[in-house]
């Protein structure tokens, strides 16, 4: 399911289906996407950054088209505690990589991969502080 921002309207929440992982879609050639993003954060529940919200950012293959820091983006994710992928969609290997790495992201969400947690998938993320 997809949605340009948050929140989501009310009238159709006995239909909705639980939510697993919330996928923040960034391009980083437009500063209307991340302020968009920012906007949106405000509307999700706090409990959702334990492991299920991730940062998507697409056109990072055109750097001198970027609006974006890349810094602001990873400092996004620092504070939210939540993962940053940065992939170019234009590539179908790399489209289908990022894909499969969502999907695997969302099973252990929905609580399909024995042993895992969405917060212990996020702390395997995490650097260390020895690194």
């Amino acid at each position: 399911h997809l949605a340009t921002s948050l929140p989501l309207p009310s009238e159709r929440d006995h239909l909705r289906p639980r939510i697993d992982l919330i996928v923040f879609m960034i391009d980083i050639k437009s500063k209307y996407s991340l302020k968009n993003v920012e906007t949106s954060l405000a509307y999700v529940d706090a409990r959702f950054f334990l492991g299920k919200v991730c940062f998507l950012v697409t056109g990072v293959g055109r750097v001198n088209a970027c609006s974006i820091e890349t810094n602001a983006i990873c400092k996004l994710g620092e504070t939210y505690c939540s993962p940053v992928l940065f992939c170019e969609l234009e590539l179908e290997g790399v489209r289908v990589a990022t894909a499969q790495r969502l999907l695997q992201m969302l099973r252990i969400c929905a609580g399909h991969v024995p042993g895992f947690s969405p917060l212990s998938f996020v702390s395997l993320l995490k650097p260390s502080d020895d690194d």
